[in-house]
């Protein structure tokens, strides 16, 4: 009987295509002229940038997900300083 994936697995690999896909649309979005299609790609992405959003909190609520700690705030004045923020 073959192995049933597992609901980890289904959302590290989802997460991980979606992270694949944004970056397609980030290229497709930089690369196209026609303000129509820009729209309606960014919706796109806006629409699965917030679905990846909620399925990496349930992840982590989840614990298949341990995120980063935050950086501190020494670190992100030094980052924002950096980049002239």
């Amino acid at each position: 009987m073959p192995n049933k994936i597992q609901d980890k697995e289904m959302v590290n690999d989802i997460l991980s295509m979606m992270k694949g896909s944004l970056t397609g649309y980030a290229n497709a979005i930089s690369e196209t002229s026609n303000q129509q299609l820009r729209q309606t790609l960014q919706q796109i992405r806006n629409s699965d940038e917030q679905f990846q959003f909620q399925l990496a909190q349930l992840a982590t609520q989840k614990g298949w997900y341990k995120p980063a700690a935050p950086a501190d705030t020494q670190d992100i004045n030094t980052v924002r300083s950096q980049l002239g923020v």
